[in-house]
C-alpha cells in the first residue's frame, strides 16, 4: 500500500523552486471553476492587469503560459522565429545556451557572442555586435541564475528599438525580486517564472509582449480547423507557427474577450498565480525590491565574515542569487547533502564549467526572509566545520545581525 503523501518541511534556499507563500497554497485548494465561467474569466482578467503592473508595462498582452518557465520562453521564440531568421543571443551562462538551442530548433540562424561565466556584457559590446549582425531578434537573459549575475538591459533595448529589432528578455529569475522595466527598457517580449521571486509553484510562465510582436503574430495566425466553420474557406497559412500548444496568436484569442478555446486552463495554478501577484502588489514593488536587497546584503556579509568568497563580478551581482566559491579540497555535494539531511536546508550547485566549483543560495520571494538567512548561515558554518574547513566560527550570523540591526 502506498502511504498518504506527507512531504518533509524544508528551508528552500535554491535559485528555484523556493518556498511557496502559505496564502498561495491556500488559494490552490479552492473550488474548481469552469474555464468559461464568468467568475473564472474575471480572475483571468485580474491576472492580466496585475502582470502588467509587475512587468512595469502598458502592454495589452500579459498572460501566463501553462507550463514551466521554459514553456514561456519557447512560446515567445517559436511564435516570432521563422526559418532563416537571424537571431543574436549573447551568452554569459547556462540559460543563454538554452535560448540558443530553442531558437535553433525553430530554424533560426543564430549568432552568439560569449563572455566568461561570472561576468556580463558591456552593453556597448552587444550593441556593436547588433550593428554587425543585423538580426531580426536579440534574445538575452536578464538574471543568470547559473552564475548569479545580472545583465544591464536599458541601452541594449534602446538600440534594438532604434534599429527596428525585436528585443526578447528572459526575466524568469528577476520578475518580482528586482526591477524589470519592460516599457522603459524597450523590451518587446519578456518571460517570467512563477517558482522564483513570485513564490508560486512551478507550472506557469507569465509573459508580456507589445504591439510590435503582435504584428508578427497576426501575420502568422491560423485558427484550428476544429474551431472554424466548415463552410468557410480554410486559411492556408504559409508562415505557420510550428507549435500548436505554444502558438501565441491562438493564445491571444483565448485570453481576449473572444475566449476562443485553445486548451483547458490550469485552474488551480491560475488561482496560485493570481494570489502570488496580489501579494506582490500588496507589499509594493519598490518595498519588495528593497527587502530582497536587505537580505542579500545580510547574506553576503555573513558569507564573507565566515571567510568564504563570493563568486563573480560584484558589480553585476544578481540580487536574488548569491554564488559562493567552494573552498579547495572540499566536496561541495557532501556539504549540500549534510545541509539537507541534518538541517533540512537545500542550496544548489551549478552547471557546466561551474559544476563543483560554486554553491548558489537563492534569496527569493517568500524564502527571502531573516529567519532563513540566519538559518542558512549558521547551518553552513556548522557543516563546513564538520568538513574541516577553517572558518571564522560565530562571525557569519553576527555579521548578518549587524546588517539587520543597522538597516531594519
Amino acid at each position: 500500500m502506498y502511504k498518504e503523501l506527507n512531504t518533509s518541511v524544508c528551508t528552500l534556499m535554491t535559485p528555484g523552486p523556493v518556498e511557496v507563500e502559505p496564502r498561495v497554497l491556500r488559494a490552490m485548494c479552492t473550488s474548481i471553476l469552469g474555464q468559461f465561467d464568468p467568475e473564472f474569466t474575471e480572475l483571468m482578467n485580474q491576472t492580466m492587469e496585475m502582470l502588467r503592473t509587475v512587468f512595469q508595462t502598458k502592454n495589452h498582452w500579459a498572460f501566463p503560459i501553462d507550463g514551466t518557465s521554459r514553456a514561456g520562453i519557447e512560446a515567445v521564440l517559436c511564435s516570432i522565429i521563422e526559418p532563416g531568421d537571424r537571431v543574436l543571443i549573447p551568452i554569459y551562462g547556462r540559460f543563454g545556451h538554452l535560448l540558443t538551442e530553442i531558437a535553433e530548433r525553430y530554424g533560426a540562424d543564430v549568432a552568439n557572442i560569449e563572455t566568461d561565466w561570472g561576468q556580463v556584457f558591456d552593453p556597448q559590446v552587444v550593441i556593436q555586435e547588433i550593428r554587425k549582425v543585423k538580426p531580426k531578434i536579440v534574445a538575452m537573459v536578464h538574471g543568470e541564475t547559473s552564475t548569479g549575475c545580472m545583465q544591464p538591459l536599458k541601452e541594449i533595448g534602446e538600440a534594438c528599438r532604434e534599429l527596428d529589432i525585436l528585443f526578447v528578455v528572459d526575466a524568469v529569475a528577476t520578475i518580482g525580486g528586482t526591477a524589470v522595466k519592460v516599457d522603459e527598457w524597450k523590451i518587446d517580449a519578456a518571460i517570467g517564472g512563477t517558482q522564483k521571486c513570485l513564490s508560486v509553484p512551478s507550472g506557469m510562465a507569465p509573459i508580456t509582449f507589445n504591439s510590435r510582436v503582435e504584428a508578427v503574430l497576426l501575420q502568422r495566425k491560423k485558427i484550428e480547423r476544429g474551431l472554424t466553420d466548415a463552410s468557410e474557406p480554410q486559411n492556408q497559412q504559409a508562415r505557420l507557427i510550428r507549435s500548436n500548444y505554444f502558438d501565441l496568436s491562438q493564445l491571444m484569442d483565448y485570453w481576449s474577450p473572444v475566449r476562443l478555446n485553445h486548451h483547458t486552463e490550469a485552474t488551480s495554478m491560475l488561482y496560485a498565480l493570481r494570489e502570488g501577484l496580489r501579494i506582490v502588489l500588496e507589499e509594493g514593488l519598490e518595498a519588495r525590491f528593497v527587502r530582497h536587497k536587505l537580505h542579500e546584503k545580510a547574506l553576503v556579509q555573513g558569507i564573507q565574515a565566515m571567510g568564504l568568497k563570493i563568486y563573480g563580478d560584484p558589480n553585476c551581482k544578481l540580487p536574488v542569487v548569491t554564488s559562493i566559491t567552494i573552498p579547495d579540497g572540499i566536496d561541495g555535494e557532501s556539504v549540500r547533502r549534510m545541509l539537507l539531511q541534518d538541517f533540512q536546508i537545500e542550496i544548489a550547485s551549478s552547471f557546466g564549467p561551474l559544476k563543483g566549483k560554486i554553491w548558489r543560495i537563492g534569496s527569493m520571494g517568500y524564502s527571502c526572509r531573516k529567519k532563513n538567512i540566519l538559518h542558512v548561515l549558521g547551518a553552513l558554518e556548522a557543516v563546513l566545520i564538520r568538513h574541516k574547513v577553517k572558518v571564522c566560527a560565530g562571525d557569519a550570523v553576527q555579521a548578518a545581525l549587524d546588517i539587520y540591526q543597522k538597516e531594519e
